[in-house]
């Protein structure tokens, strides 16, 4: 029987793995590209309007999440319509742009039945087929206060308006504008309407109006799913008219959504009269799938994506706990966000309250085409003190009219909303061609005429070199507002007019919750934003102030100024003074609390601002010294910085100390040649201001240097294979090696490596000392050399068994250097077999026969070497 096993190295074969390759799709939505492929640009009509394409941009809209509670909330649209359908406006403007500027407004007459008719979100198939709700009836409670009909309607047009609100006149023709002309008009600027459900007419509509009034017409286009955004700039001298629809999660849509006839009226309105105040402004019209709040904030963060702007926002719901939650789509500084108030009288609605929106309130206006207009606050209009949102910082004392706003108070800045001094619209119910006119008021109609002069000034500044304006309260309500000549210059303060019953329901001089600041002077308006506003009173922040008695307490008041002021200080502590810098110096303060007033004046204006700093002075603290313990060697180095805590510098000094040892100036304590033993030594910390002190006690224990520890090992090796061990040491200083018991050749050197050759096999025991270099104390250990002979060795125990009985027995091997071994087994009686793993053969005889049997081992290696050996087995 004879049997083989070869030892020869292995060779594995991997699994090979292909990666596919991922082609990637460029991005276009946040911080994407503004600037179309030259794929997307061949598959757009000459119109705008884009067809297919072999290529899509994936949409990433910007987030805001709607809490909860507000999901299910939706808004509703602003806007008022007088029950009248309007005889079609004159053609003056069309033959001559701006012709109907100096002309007396139109007046229509309205009979006495329909003078108490709801003008709340009436339509033009409403008003055709006379479905009129009254003011006074249950059903149209919700529409309270009514503004109320008069027995005539007066409606302005486009040139009107602008006249009465000094906004530039327009040319008699668009073309061969100046740079300075065009931006009067809003060009390459963007204003975006957004709105709910659709209104599939609201081009067309457009272009009625403008042919009718004189106004530029506009290319039109619609934005779909693979638009790159943020979008690029709009033309720098023509109209542009575009259509996006959003999703819920503010990106764009393929889909228009439903139509509905209350939401496609606001729209008309919102689009004509945003064109109307800057014509050459882009308009984008983003159309949300509802009027869920969840879909509207989609509307406003398709905006915030799409590029800088104005965004129009002519609805409102009820404020509530959820509002400021919301607050994250109204935050991109590149854009102006303006909302309606609401048309419910006294009451706050969203999106108006943000403190990032400019709320737009309504008025009625009086024009007679020459001198000036007079303005009331309309009873309708919406405004009042938030029952939620906190009082923002534009809104201060210093504002004329604001006194101490307890909340966020709206409105922020009006226009004309009352229908029964409306505003000309033209609409175009579906399916018919017919162009219908109609009065219409509403803060729905104040706010797209501020998102225009919004455009303006964005057009000014830019042309100017300048940033667009964004959130514009701060300089409205701080910069504007404060000065009195330029509040008077930028702002008609608009003084008459209430909208409810309550204590802060009537307009007054300066600020009102009905108006606000007032209605804009528009060109004079446009000059201030273009300057960043005029001179404000200087702001002073307040702040707390701490300090410490005996050490000097200096501050900087915090102070925003336009120019240079002086300062002054009220109920300051003796000895505190404040420079001309404005900075508050006291070299001995005393302990207390201080409200010390500073107040600030402007050198130029003689406007003041002051603020309260409260100043605490408490008396300082004593040292703290922390205990602590020390270990050490004799002979080594010892070192320790001491813990402690002060408020002012400290010197040390130790006590019980024994000799050599010393402290620094920073609390390290060092002895350079410590002794044996333990010593408490007691530090002590000494204010340097204050001559409080503290002590602890730290404990120093020096014990002797320990003799070397040898770790002893054994090792392995074969005939002539060279031998370098390193000995194992622990030691606290240098030491020297000495071998005792070595074999011929074997040698250690200083770093405590053995270098040896053998010469023969067998075991060698050695036995190794470190001496410490300083104090002599040695230690040793034995290191064992196992030397075995390089060649084939076959290790086979005799076996005994018993009859009957299984026994087993091995066979081991040992072949250094071998690649392979071939081994044979001859004697082998009849039931006994073998297995063998690695170089061990495992034998087993189930049932022994008795006799004594003899087995012929003969191995073979891969160097041609043979060795041959017997195994006896025994079974009695």
């Amino acid at each position: 029987m004879t049997i083989s096993s070869y030892l020869q190295p292995k060779t594995f074969s991997a699994s090979t793995i292909t990666l596919a390759t991922i082609t990637a799709i460029g991005l276009a939505g946040c911080g994407g590209s503004s600037t179309p492929t030259a794929q997307q640009s061949n598959n757009t009509t000459a119109a705008g309007i884009a067809t297919a394409t072999t290529s899509f941009t994936v949409q990433v809209p910007a987030e805001t999440t709607v809490p909860a509670e507000a999901q299910a909330l939706t808004a509703a649209p602003t806007f008022h319509v007088a029950p009248v359908l309007l005889n079609e406006p004159s053609d003056a403007d069309q033959l001559r742009p701006g012709a109907s500027a100096s002309m007396p407004a139109h007046t229509q007459s309205i009979s006495a039945a329909l003078q108490s008719v709801s003008t709340r979100g009436l339509t033009v198939s409403q008003i055709a087929r006379k479905e009129f709700v009254q003011t006074g009836s249950a059903s149209a409670a919700r529409f309270q206060p009514a503004a109320g009909i008069t027995a005539a309607v007066t409606t302005y047009t486009p040139a009107q308006v602008r006249a009465a609100y000094n906004l530039p006149a327009l040319p008699a023709s668009f073309t061969g504008l100046t740079a300075a002309q065009l931006a009067q008009f809003g060009a390459g600027q963007t204003i975006y309407i957004v709105d709910a459900y659709h209104n599939p007419n609201a081009a067309a509509e457009l272009a009625a109006f403008n042919t009718k009034f004189g106004l530029p017409g506009c290319t039109t286009k619609q934005y779909v799913v693979g638009t790159a955004l943020p979008l690029a700039a709009p033309a720098a001298n023509t109209c542009e008219f575009a259509i996006a629809y959003n999703t819920a999660a503010g990106g764009l849509s393929n889909t228009a959504p439903a139509y509905n006839s209350g939401w496609a009226t606001e729209i008309s309105l919102d689009v004509q009269w945003a064109h109307a105040i800057a014509p050459l402004a882009r308009i984008v019209l983003i159309e949300a799938p509802d009027a869920s709040i969840n879909s509207l904030v989609g509307g406003v963060n398709l905006a915030n994506v799409m590029g800088p702007g104005a965004v129009s926002m002519s609805f409102g719901a009820a404020e509530g706990t959820w509002t400021s939650s919301v607050d994250t789509a109204f935050a991109n500084t590149k854009m102006t966000y303006l909302a309606a108030t609401g048309d419910n009288g006294m009451a706050v609605s969203w999106p108006s309250v943000s403190t990032k929106v400019l709320a737009v309130g309504g008025t009625s206006l009086t024009y007679s085409g020459t001198g000036t207009r007079s303005e009331a606050a309309w009873s309708g209009t919406g405004g009042g003190i938030s029952a939620y949102t906190a009082t923002p910082s534009y809104q201060t004392s210093v504002v004329p009219g604001m006194g101490t706003p307890v909340r966020r108070t709206v409105a922020d800045v009006s226009m004309n909303a009352n229908p029964n001094t409306g505003q000309y619209v033209a609409v175009i119910n579906p399916g018919s061609t017919t162009v219908n006119w109609i009065s219409a008021g509403g803060t729905s109609m104040s706010t797209p005429q501020w998102a225009g002069i919004v455009a303006m000034a964005n057009a000014v500044r830019t042309a100017s070199g300048k940033a667009v304006v964004g959130q514009t309260h701060n300089t409205l309500y701080q910069t504007i507002s404060t000065n009195a000549t330029n509040y008077a210059k930028g702002f008609l303060d608009v003084t008459t007019g209430t909208h409810g019953t309550c204590g802060t329901c009537s307009a007054k001089t300066g600020f009102d919750q009905l108006t606000g600041l007032g209605t804009p002077n528009v060109t004079n308006l446009l000059t201030l934003l273009n300057d960043g506003g005029t001179v404000a009173a200087p702001i002073v922040n307040g702040a707390s102030i701490s300090g410490t008695t005996g050490t000097p307490l200096t501050f900087t008041a915090s102070v925003s100024a336009v120019n240079p002021v002086t300062y002054s200080l009220t109920g300051a502590p003796a000895g505190m003074t404040i420079t001309t810098a404005g900075v508050v110096s006291w070299s001995t303060p005393v302990a207390g609390t201080y409200s010390v007033t500073v107040k600030a004046t402007d050198t130029k204006t003689g406007l003041t601002g002051q603020g309260v700093y409260t100043v605490t002075v408490t008396a300082p603290p004593p040292p703290t010294v922390t205990a602590g313990t020390v270990t050490g060697m004799v002979g080594q180095a010892l070192s320790y910085t001491v813990a402690y805590t002060a408020p002012n510098p400290v010197t040390f000094t130790l006590t019980g100390a024994p000799s050599g040892m010393t402290i620094s100036s920073a609390g390290v304590i060092s002895w350079t040649s410590p002794v044996l033993g333990t010593f408490n030594v007691t530090v002590t910390a000494k204010d340097s201001k204050t001559g409080f002190t503290a002590s602890a006690v730290v404990s120093v224990k020096v014990s002797a240097v320990p003799a070397p520890v040898v770790t002893g090992k054994t090792v392995s090796t074969l005939v002539g294979a060279t031998v370098s061990e390193t000995v194992a040491v622990t030691a606290y200083n240098p030491v020297t090696y000495k071998l005792t018991g070595a074999p011929t050749g074997m040698s250690i050197s200083t770093a405590g490596v053995i270098s040896w050759v053998p010469a023969a096999a067998g075991t060698y025991t050695v036995t190794v000392t470190a001496t410490d270099s300083k104090t002599g104390l040695s230690g040793s250990a034995s290191v064992v050399f196992n030397v075995a002979a390089n060649g084939i060795t076959i290790n086979a125990p005799a076996i005994t068994g018993s009859v009957g009985k299984a026994l087993s027995g091995s066979i081991s091997i040992t072949d250094p250097g071998a690649a392979w071994v071939s081994v044979s087994i001859s004697g082998v009686p009849l039931g006994m077999s073998f297995s063998m793993t690695g170089l061990t053969i495992n034998s087993y005889w189930g049932s022994p026969v008795a006799g004594t049997y003899s087995l012929k081992i003969t191995v073979t290696d891969s160097a041609g070497k043979t060795a041959t050996t017997t195994q006896t087995i025994t079974i009695k």
